[in-house]
């Protein structure tokens, strides 16, 4: 059975959309779109957003659109798996969330990498397969269906956005639903 998500218990993490990345990327539209519609309804639902960036001296900054809707800065990484980073480990357990929802780039490396160990460590993942994304499409493809073999929840960012919704006919669904039209 699929877990149903709930705002008392989840955040969403963006990992690593960053300037020098996002070039290079497989379908990056859709990505940039959901991963800036996440974070506007997790502000809206009350929910925590913690965004990386994977040695931005090297591979520049989070893109303008993702960093502008983002509540704080992002933590800087050197570990391609959020988890292994002690800032990231120390601001999840802060949150006090168990549920995470994961978006972001590379597919392949940092988000397989970052959903496996938090899978690990008994976190509850969800992975929005249109918010993440490869240089190569075959490289995504296998990433999410070894994280859905790891355990972790794959589906899409407005599934989790109508799941954390639960209801229409709400001031927060008519606002939350335009980020997905």
């Amino acid at each position: 059975m699929i877990p149903r998500l709930d705002r008392k218990k989840a955040l969403v993490l963006v990992v690593d959309v960053q300037e020098k990345l996002v070039p290079a990327m497989w379908n990056f539209a859709p990505v940039e779109k959901y991963c800036v519609a996440l974070i506007r309804a997790a502000r809206d639902l009350g929910l925590p957003v913690i965004a990386t960036e994977q040695y931005p001296k090297g591979l520049g900054l989070t893109i303008p659109s993702i960093r502008e809707s983002l509540p704080a800065p992002p933590l800087v990484k050197m570990h391609f798996s959020c988890a292994a980073d002690l800032d990231f480990s120390v601001a999840l357990a802060a949150s006090g969330r168990k549920q995470v929802l994961v978006v972001g780039i590379e597919s392949h490396v940092c988000v397989y990498q970052t959903a496996r160990d938090l899978v690990e460590r008994g976190y509850e993942v969800h992975v929005c397969a249109d918010a993440v994304t490869s240089r190569l499409e075959e490289h995504r493809r296998v990433a999410l269906q070894q994280m859905r073999d790891l355990g972790a929840v794959v589906t899409s960012a407005e599934t989790a956005i109508f799941d954390l919704l639960h209801a229409c006919g709400t001031p927060e669904f008519k606002k939350v639903s335009a980020y997905v039209r």
